[in-house]
């Protein structure tokens, strides 16, 4: 990995990489018990309801749901493998690892944006299906 040749603009320290990937672990951990209550308000809808919209509803959420947690487990995979990278650097490399400079994550940090801007879309949504059917 040749630091030097990092184009300034994409240039990041790996303490602030790191920063990075805690916060979006914390955010997609938050999300994932967030979704949890979601799964338990969808199963009190499905008792209390069984008309054909509302089950087309149901099975939507679940499928969304589903989804959901598949797109988190990829994406705290990917932040793991970055970290990983970064940690074996500053493993073979531990004299004035902080002062090296790291192409930016923009892929990962332009997935979890987009990751945000969906969730928050879905739970609009979803918060307007709850409103119908409870």
């Amino acid at each position: 990995m040749n630091h030097d040749k990092i184009p300034t603009a994409e240039r990041k320290y790996m303490g602030d990489l790191h920063a990075e990937h805690m916060d979006w672990k914390k955010q997609l951990a938050f999300y994932r018990d967030e979704l949890s209550i979601f799964r338990d308000r969808l199963g009190e809808v499905s008792a209390k309801n069984n008309s054909t919209e509302e089950r087309a509803g149901v099975e939507h959420f679940q499928n969304v749901f589903i989804r959901e947690a598949e797109v988190m487990d990829t994406l705290v995979h990917d932040i793991n493998a970055h970290e990983k990278v970064l940690v074996d650097y500053a493993k073979e490399h531990p004299i004035a690892v902080e002062h090296t400079y790291f192409r930016n994550h923009t892929d990962l940090a332009d997935r979890m944006k987009r990751f945000n801007e969906l969730w928050d879309e879905m739970k609009h949504e979803y918060n307007r299906f709850l409103a119908k059917w409870m």
